[in-house]
């Protein structure tokens, strides 16, 4: 599915992807300042997250609980240069758990993923829209 939008249909757009996921883990690629993190906050409250969030660039993962009491992780791989530190981390038990996770640079974690997970792939376009292919 590929969708263009601007700033301001972010909610929407969280609501439509929701409504499309089939798989807790769900990796999101683009060059910084395509909105990864932007786009994850609107998903989660979407999902019903009402505590504020930020962006997990310093703890590497948050934790954030729905109306429902469903956690959802949010890491942000940017920094993690090597795997170790994942495994330091427990990555591969919050990824196991059921819980959905979203994660921003994931490439280092590919080799720990399950086999089924989405791609959100964000880029900036010329006038200023951002394209949206999720898989």
């Amino acid at each position: 599915m590929e969708i263009v939008f601007v700033e301001q249909d972010i909610p929407k757009v969280a609501k439509k992807i929701v409504q499309h996921l089939k798989h807790p883990v769900c990796m999101l690629k683009g060059e910084m300042g395509t909105g990864k993190t932007t786009l994850i906050k609107a998903i989660c409250k979407e999902m019903g997250v009402a505590q504020n969030m930020s962006s997990p660039t310093y703890p590497i993962v948050n934790e954030y609980l729905t109306n429902k009491q469903n956690i959802i992780y949010h890491f942000d791989l940017y920094r993690i240069k090597v795997m170790e530190e994942l495994l330091d981390i427990g990555f591969e038990e919050y990824i196991d758990s059921g819980n959905f996770c979203f994660i921003e640079w994931p490439n280092i974690a590919l080799p720990l993923l399950p086999k089924d997970y989405h791609i959100i792939q964000l880029t900036l376009s010329e006038n200023g829209k951002r394209i949206l292919n999720f898989e």
